[in-house]
């Protein structure tokens, strides 16, 4: 009952869009996944084994106009996902084709932020824009013959962002849930890649997740 009158009846933190400038920070989850673009006449394509992970980090929001913010998100995102190679002639069991990819991506997004017309004490709200990303990946393989020192995805990476989130204004302080689908638009994978069973067939790869994060303001 208390939760119903403090957003039907009351209104709060009445001033608090009318801050030029706005700090914040999130915490919430990930879930990494790849677009893989393979060469002519590929047979076997590779899976994805997904898998939830970590985001923190601080928000600064620049006040545009009413409807309007600029808002940047430096943040850690950390995730392990698999890359699964399936079977075929050149592999002999199930180990040979496992690959787990350990993401700890420093993560710059600059976005733009147009929320909606306050109801009374909810402003559900959009946010685009671009990001730069550190990638700081490992590979781990299963393999016992096969060595993939050499093979490393590109440490730099650009992308584009979009998400759709509800501002809920409490009594002392404001809470953001959001959803954010971030997608890559540059090549990760390295020049001269080796041409064996498990990179041979790969021409691009791009990143592709699903962020869900809580910000308090």
């Amino acid at each position: 009952m208390n939760t119903f009158f403090c957003f039907s009846q009351f209104t709060n933190l009445p001033n608090f869009d009318e801050k030029d400038f706005r700090f914040g920070y999130f915490i919430g989850t990930n879930q990494y996944d790849y677009k893989i673009i393979y060469k002519e006449n590929q047979e076997y394509p590779i899976s994805v084994e997904r898998s939830n992970g970590l985001n923190v980090g601080l928000i600064g929001e620049l006040k545009l106009n009413k409807n309007l913010r600029l808002s940047f998100e430096p943040g850690l995102h950390s995730n392990n996902r698999k890359l699964i190679f399936n079977e075929r002639q050149n592999f002999t069991n199930y180990n040979d084709t496992l690959w787990t990819i350990k993401s700890n991506n420093i993560h710059f997004p600059l976005l733009i932020k147009y929320s909606s017309k306050r109801l009374n004490n909810l402003r559900p709200y959009l946010k685009g824009g671009i990001a730069a990303s550190i990638n700081l990946s490992e590979i781990e393989s299963t393999l016992e013959n096969y060595s993939i020192d050499n093979f490393e995805f590109a440490k730099f990476n650009m992308f584009y962002e979009l998400s759709f989130g509800i501002d809920f204004y409490l009594r002392y302080f404001k809470f953001s849930p959001s959803i954010r689908g971030v997608f890559s638009f540059k090549n990760e994978l390295p020049d001269g890649i080796p041409d064996n069973p498990w990179t041979g067939n790969l021409k691009k790869m791009y990143t592709r997740a699903v962020f869900i994060n809580l910000s308090f303001y």
